[in-house]
């Protein structure tokens, strides 16, 4: 599993880190260009989301028509080349061009699936959970950095090393990564499109992604402009925020990842998670000085990193084999809504509201969120059995399209075995063996 998941975790944690490098110093980078104002300022700084928006579920159809490789080269040559258009930006719409061309190429869904496919059921939430923390050490690393070398280098320096991320990464997947499996399956794919936009389910995971992301790009709307321009720190001091916040919510995830995996409890570690979200943005809506707006910052990173080791695994715990890349890819494209609304909201209220007054509707949507996450089902309760292919299993396979108590089944014809996933509450594998045999 190693071998299979760690390239493809430093493809999308280096593709990470070329999008967070830039975000604590990218307003107020862009503040200062040719034609900017708050709200342009708010588009560039989530405007990379809305088009990964809207070429996420096209990437993932596409990964489970085509293939995941080369829709995922595709995309990181898309993001190199408008790293390129960013760095050599001299005006607030050149970057912001630059920007939507970094979000077109949207493989975060394509990875994911990919990794779905290449490890078992059992093994994928070490997998998400290792490819979640390959994210957290890009996020802390990046808000390190991003301030740090922009101080010397300036911030195009940033767009450049991202542009050498992606063409490099390519060469990681070529390769290191494996191709996945063939699978087999029976279910009709003219109805999947319906079937997935109505599963309450993921509705519920892709409204929680919408908002996490969101929070998250109206934080880094509002963070450095507040330290510069109220409490006048220097862009070279940013770091002293970024670094406590990051190593506070880097010691959590492992810690959430355990207790949501082996314990089953998704639900509540998500719940957790956005009490932090709610609090601290209360702490930065009402600090009267620097140190107290600093616990705010820190506070709303160890919540988000509670969430971000799991929430891909829960999402495709949700999805069908033949599902994957439509599932993740309308997940993504949900969470990179959310951050393009949080940067755009965050641009047109910030100068027009006052922040109190945001922070306090904040709250009210985290209790409402909340109440959301505790009326989702509890994926614990799936289970997945694998069965060798031979003469029998296979000529019976069809029987288990009349057992209703099986999620999903499908053929793994790579590894020779039946993959078969149902609720171990109502049947055991025992009574599956038995109509595989007869």
């Amino acid at each position: 599993m190693i071998k299979s998941i760690l390239p493809l975790s430093s493809i999308i944690a280096l593709r990470f880190f070329g999008l967070f490098i830039v975000l604590p110093v990218l307003s107020v980078y862009a503040l200062d260009l040719h034609g900017a104002n708050t709200t342009l300022v708010g588009i560039v700084v989530g405007g990379y989301a809305l088009t990964q928006m809207i070429f996420q579920v096209p990437f993932g159809i596409m990964s489970d028509k085509l293939g995941r490789k080369g829709t995922i080269i595709t995309g990181l040559i898309l993001f190199g080349i408008g790293s390129i258009f960013c760095a050599i930006a001299d005006d607030i719409l050149l970057l912001m061009l630059g920007r939507f061309l970094q979000g077109a190429g949207a493989i975060g869904a394509v990875v994911t699936a990919t990794i779905s496919d290449l490890v078992k059921e059992e093994q994928r939430p070490k997998a998400m959970a290792t490819m979640g923390m390959a994210i957290g050490i890009s996020f802390a690393a990046a808000m390190v950095l991003g301030p740090t070398i922009s101080t010397f280098t300036g911030v195009e320096s940033l767009f450049y090393l991202t542009a050498i991320i992606a063409f490099g990464s390519i060469f990681i997947l070529i390769k290191f990564v494996p191709n996945p499996p063939q699978i087999i399956h029976s279910y009709p794919s003219d109805k999947q499109f319906i079937q997935v936009i109505k599963n309450k389910n993921l509705i519920k995971m892709n409204i929680t992604n919408f908002l996490q992301k969101g929070l998250m790009t109206f934080a880094f709307m509002i963070i450095p402009i507040i330290l510069i321009k109220t409490f006048h720190w220097e862009m070279g001091d940013l770091w002293k925020v970024y670094l406590p916040s990051m190593i506070c919510g880097f010691l959590v995830m492992a810690p959430a990842a355990i207790i949501a995996e082996k314990k089953g409890k998704f639900r509540e570690i998500l719940a957790l998670g956005i009490i932090f979200f709610a609090i601290s943005y209360l702490i930065i809506g009402f600090s009267s000085s620097a140190a107290f707006f600093v616990v705010g910052v820190v506070i709303f990173f160890i919540g988000f990193n509670m969430h971000e080791p799991i929430m891909q695994s829960l999402a495709s715990k949700f999805a069908k084999v033949h599902q994957r890349g439509l599932v993740l890819g309308i997940f993504n494209a949900c969470g990179y809504f959310g951050t393009f609304i949080g940067g755009l909201l965050g641009g047109i209220f910030f100068q027009k509201v006052s922040l109190t007054a945001l922070v306090i509707t904040i709250a009210v949507i985290c209790l409402i969120w909340i109440i959301l996450i505790l009326t989702m089902a509890n994926p614990s309760k799936r289970k997945t059995l694998y069965v060798p292919l031979d003469r029998d299993s296979k000529e019976n396979s069809d029987k288990l399209n009349n057992i209703s108590e099986i999620d999903e089944w499908y053929i793994n014809d790579t590894e020779q075995t039946i993959v078969v996933k149902y609720d171990s509450e109502k049947i055991n594998e025992e009574i599956i063996l038995n109509a595989l045999k007869l």
